[in-house]
């Protein structure tokens, strides 16, 4: 193979051979579930895409002998730079052939891209925070990604590795099954109960004819529940609105929760979204002609949910608020097609959302890891 050439993509040609190449380097690869090519583009359009108010992106291939063989992208989030206090940058949609050539190649065009713009230590995959997919799959390779997670080859960790990148955080997926219910420590259940009638809070479904709202609601708790955690960065008023939009159409209201109190103050959410991805597995990427029929035949089948996020504001999570709407989760599973499925992914550093999956039964099942390094 000749030297890899990285350069920036260039026009709307390059463009799609930076979203198909994974399409190449998948394929027969009965794990990977090809994503939507339309909301691919929508996600890189530096013009609809309301991450780009604060922050700044560029995307590279690698080719050789002629051909795409790597891709990656360097960004700068000025917002995120704000909240977290520090002069990082991010790189991410990292995608190689298995040649360490073309792993360094990219990565070295993205860390002096951003050391060009005056950062002092680089974090990723991240496509393009944490607010979207992020990490790399290091263990669980032998499932399927659910809705919103991606799924890497092996050999990607490695590659990446070899370039003085080390370890910066683990998030780790989790699986919950109701046939586990029995394997939940019974505390669980007796905070749950208390719930109303000590603190006279609820738990609801999100309503479908306010689901905007609803939405909005679901991201300022997200905004004020996660930013402690490391790597957060609050979304922008545009941004929920944009997740609202995204996410109307395949938002469940058995599985969308909103605990509130007697005055109707949401307290505490649970967006968990049916596993979406059993239908894109057999779309290839496209709606059209005859792709949004197989859709419509599938999602009846769907078995597996994704808890997308779960959180209470601060000065309500002594009062059970989680417990309760851990329950209901339990209680939907009992009552839906969709019989368990996974977390969203938890910081490893998370403990006690990691001691309470382990206190209602679950288990690790997948592990996805943000790389760090000095530049």
């Amino acid at each position: 193979m000749s030297e890899p050439i990285v350069s920036p993509v260039a026009g709307r040609a390059d463009l799609r051979e930076f979203i198909m190449l994974p399409f190449r380097l998948y394929e027969g690869v009965e794990q990977w579930v090809p994503p939507l090519i339309s909301e691919r583009k929508r996600h890189l359009d530096r013009a609809h895409n309301p991450y780009f108010e604060h922050a700044e992106a560029e995307y590279f291939l690698a080719r050789s002998g002629g051909r795409a063989v790597g891709r990656i992208s360097a960004q700068v989030d000025r917002r995120f730079n704000e909240f977290q206090g520090n002069d990082w940058g991010q790189f991410g949609f990292f995608e190689c052939e298995e040649d360490p050539a073309v792993a360094t190649a990219l990565l070295d065009a993205a860390c002096a891209w951003l050391r060009e713009r005056g950062r002092d230590h680089a974090i990723g995959p991240l496509d393009f925070s944490t607010n979207h997919e992020c990490g790399l799959l290091v263990a669980g390779h032998e499932l399927r990604p659910q809705i919103l997670e991606n799924w890497h080859h092996p050999y990607y960790g490695g590659l990446i590795e070899a370039n003085g990148f080390v370890k910066a955080m683990d998030l780790y997926k989790w699986s919950l099954h109701v046939d586990g219910r029995s394997e939940v420590m019974p505390v669980l259940f007796e905070l749950a109960d208390k719930l109303e009638p000590e603190h006279g809070i609820t738990i609801r479904g999100m309503r479908r004819n306010d689901m905007a709202g609803e939405i909005a609601r679901f991201m300022a708790i997200y905004n004020a529940a996660w930013e402690k955690n490391w790597g957060f960065v609050p979304l922008t008023d545009a941004e929920i609105e944009r997740y609202a939009k995204e996410l109307k159409p395949i938002i469940d209201e058995n599985w969308a929760m909103v605990a509130e109190t007697a005055d109707g103050e949401p307290v505490g959410v649970a967006l968990t979204l049916p596993d979406y991805n059993q239908v894109l597995g057999k779309l290839n990427g496209r709606l059209l002609p005859f792709g949004w029929l197989k859709a419509l035949r599938a999602r009846s089948r769907i078995d597996a949910v994704r808890v997308f996020a779960l959180g209470v504001k601060p000065e309500y999570q002594h009062t059970g608020v989680a417990a309760g709407l851990y329950k209901r989760h339990y209680d939907m599973a009992a009552s839906t097609p969709q019989h368990g499925g996974e977390t969203g992914w938890i910081l490893e550093t998370n403990k006690p959302m990691n001691r309470g999956m382990e206190a209602m039964g679950g288990k690790i099942v997948k592990t996805y890891r943000i790389y760090g390094r000095d530049l």
